[in-house]
């Protein structure tokens, strides 16, 4: 890492990079690196998406994938490499990237995305996916209901927390379990739209603030004694998630830096993030994840090294702009 001295995170990002990588986890490392103020990586990984983007819009579409939104968590990225080398080979793959999102891409009668081309469900992944495009490219009504149709589906009340998958057809949820990494999609998700876009109509931004601490307060109360989670929160039985614990700090770090959560929460994620770098291996990979391809059993995957740089780069950021000793090391 540029400007580190720590030779885990210069592990976990070199194994990150060594790491084959799908659309979103393409579009997750490029979040990581421009936290990190990586521009120039961030520039080749935005032309290896536009290289891949296919005729629909959809960015970094590799031969297999059936995901309509992953890609778009592609984006940001080319949207960086638009700002800092102007070209229209940027913007125009940008615009199609928004067009599908906002016009062509499947969705069900109140506007909410599809997660998959194949079928007509909605996945909490997805949160994380549009919300912070849209957000950033000046789309916040729609961020927003992209949200709320989220919600709506796969949010249960009763425990704070959501389900994997909700399916329209069959108007139930399909994959009904707290999927620890679904719930951190949505927190994060949330966490870096409003980053990204300090000012929201009237009302928008604290009622997605509000949610996300909702979440996030649902999701810390099944924390283990170790700092860490079960991939199903609730579920004792299900095997042990470093992951969740790195999407939780980078949220409850970024909300605290941006002051919609308050202050206390910034040692909360330091607390996570403390025990993610205990996950950490000699070879940088953390471990253990829920694991790629198929995300159904412990191993590892880009997603989680990517987060791992993302909860450190916002525990950097609360570091500069917290009073001394506000926010202390982590690891």
């Amino acid at each position: 890492m540029r400007g580190s001295s720590d030779p885990r995170r210069d592990r976990v990002l070199a194994a990150l990079l060594a790491i084959q990588r799908q659309s979103w986890e393409q579009g997750v490392t490029a979040h990581a690196l421009l936290d990190l103020g990586r521009d120039r990586e961030v520039v080749l990984l935005a032309d290896a998406a536009v290289t891949r983007q296919h005729p629909d819009g959809r960015l970094g579409d590799v031969s297999g994938e059936d995901g309509a939104v992953n890609g778009a968590a592609c984006g940001e990225a080319v949207r960086h490499a638009a700002r800092v080398r102007p070209g229209e080979r940027w913007t125009e793959a940008l615009d199609r990237q928004l067009d599908w999102l906002l016009v062509r891409a499947p969705r069900a009668d109140d506007g909410t995305l599809f997660h998959l081309l194949g079928n007509r469900q909605v996945w909490a992944d997805s949160v994380y996916m549009v919300v912070p495009l849209l957000a950033v490219c000046g789309q916040p009504d729609q961020a927003a209901a992209q949200v709320k149709g989220h919600r709506r589906r796969l949010y249960d009340p009763a425990t704070g927390l959501y389900a994997a998958r909700w399916d329209e057809d069959r108007g139930r949820r399909e994959h009904p379990q707290h999927w620890g990494t679904g719930n951190g999609w949505v927190v994060a998700g949330i966490a870096r739209a409003l980053r990204l876009l300090p000012r929201w109509p009237d009302g928008l931004r604290d009622g997605l603030a509000r949610h996300a601490r909702q979440v996030l307060d649902a999701c810390l109360a099944h924390r283990r004694p170790d700092g860490l989670f079960h991939d199903v929160l609730d579920d004792p039985d299900s095997h042990v998630e470093t992951n969740v614990a790195q999407m939780l700090a980078y949220a409850a770090l970024t909300g605290a830096t941006d002051g919609w959560l308050p202050p206390s929460y910034a040692g909360t994620g330091r607390d996570l993030l403390a025990a993610a770098d205990r996950q950490v291996d000699p070879d940088g990979l953390v471990r253990p994840v829920s694991g790629a391809p198929d995300f159904t059993r412990p191993g590892t995957s880009a997603e989680a090294q990517a987060f791992h740089l993302l909860a450190h780069a916002a525990l950097r950021r609360a570091r500069l702009v917290a009073p001394a000793g506000d926010v202390s090391s982590a690891g």
